[in-house]
């Protein structure tokens, strides 16, 4: 079988993409009391081969956005422990998989698309999907129908200190049941739900194709006071189609500066104070430069 497809099927990467990343940074395979590299993501290796990867940081989440998230708490210094947070941007769930293997306490995960979130997240209590709503348009009575509806399918969230337990290495990669039902719950969640209010200690976003000014309007109003923003920026994204070059790469340095300070103007405008503005530790895989921005409430 082909190696990048069976690092899947063995449950070591959550997609191929993510197996054939682990290739780059260095695989094994076993024959006889030897051990050989894969050279390619095409190897052909026994389906019973003893496998062992040289570095497992790809595998860590089920998607790469979470090393960069893990990446910038880091730098930032903030503990996620017992927050309640959003993710703006769900998609696969690679944020959303970093805050709670670092004890978030729950996560509203947002998203225009849909049937997208990892089957290990979308079936995890602590987690609830909000699909198919523009976050430009986001309003708080779109997470508390999200909310009432996982209600009614599943009861009311409690979160336990077995929820709590980080994820394993093996994920399913079988695609999500697009009809699944939004799960868990999220924001300020309380005893009944007639006092679930979604507001939230710590706003995360990973967007493309949309500017953060226009998004930013929408998801403040639910951060609390004394809350975080700490989103990914995508200059990319951000600029008008004149200011970005040939295959959507931004190559005059001069544009980031204008990015930053788009911004910092959207972020005072909200009533957020900048804290930290910061290339992300962890590249893009498009040859863009990104660049994360820390704000409190």
């Amino acid at each position: 079988m082909r190696i990048d497809q069976l690092l899947v099927q063995r449950g070591l990467a959550s997609t191929r993409s993510q197996a054939q990343r682990l290739i780059a940074d260095g695989v094994e395979w076993q024959q006889g009391e030897s051990w050989r590299r894969v050279a390619k993501n095409g190897d052909e290796v026994p389906l019973e081969a003893p496998l062992r990867l040289l570095n497992d940081a790809e595998a860590r989440y089920v998607s790469r956005g979470g090393l960069k998230l893990e990446a910038a708490l880091k730098k930032v210094g903030l503990s996620v422990q017992g927050l309640a947070c959003m993710d703006v941007g769900q998609s696969t769930g690679g944020f959303t998989d970093c805050l709670l293997q670092h004890g978030a306490r729950s996560v509203v995960g947002v998203d225009v698309g849909s049937a997208q979130l990892h089957p290990a997240l979308r079936s995890d209590p602590r987690v609830l999907c909000v699909e198919k709503v523009n976050a430009r348009a986001l309003t708080a009575e779109d997470i508390t129908d999200a909310y009432a509806h996982s209600m009614g399918e599943d009861g009311p969230f409690e979160a336990d200190e077995e929820n709590t337990e980080e994820y394993g290495e093996e994920y399913d990669d079988e695609a999500p049941d697009a009809d699944a039902a939004p799960r868990g719950a999220a924001g300020a969640v309380s005893e009944s739900e007639a006092e679930f209010v979604p507001e939230f200690d710590l706003i995360v976003a990973d967007l493309s194709f949309i500017s953060q000014t226009l998004v930013l309007p929408a998801v403040v109003p639910l951060l609390k006071k004394g809350g975080t923003l700490l989103t990914l920026v995508k200059p990319q994204f951000e600029l008008q189609p004149g200011q970005v070059g040939k295959g959507g790469i931004v190559r005059d340095p001069a544009m980031y500066a204008v990015v930053e300070a788009r911004l910092r103007e959207a972020c005072a405008a909200l009533g957020l104070t900048v804290r930290d503005w910061f290339d992300s530790p962890i590249e893009g895989g498009d040859g863009n430069r990104e660049f994360f921005i820390c704000a409190g409430k």
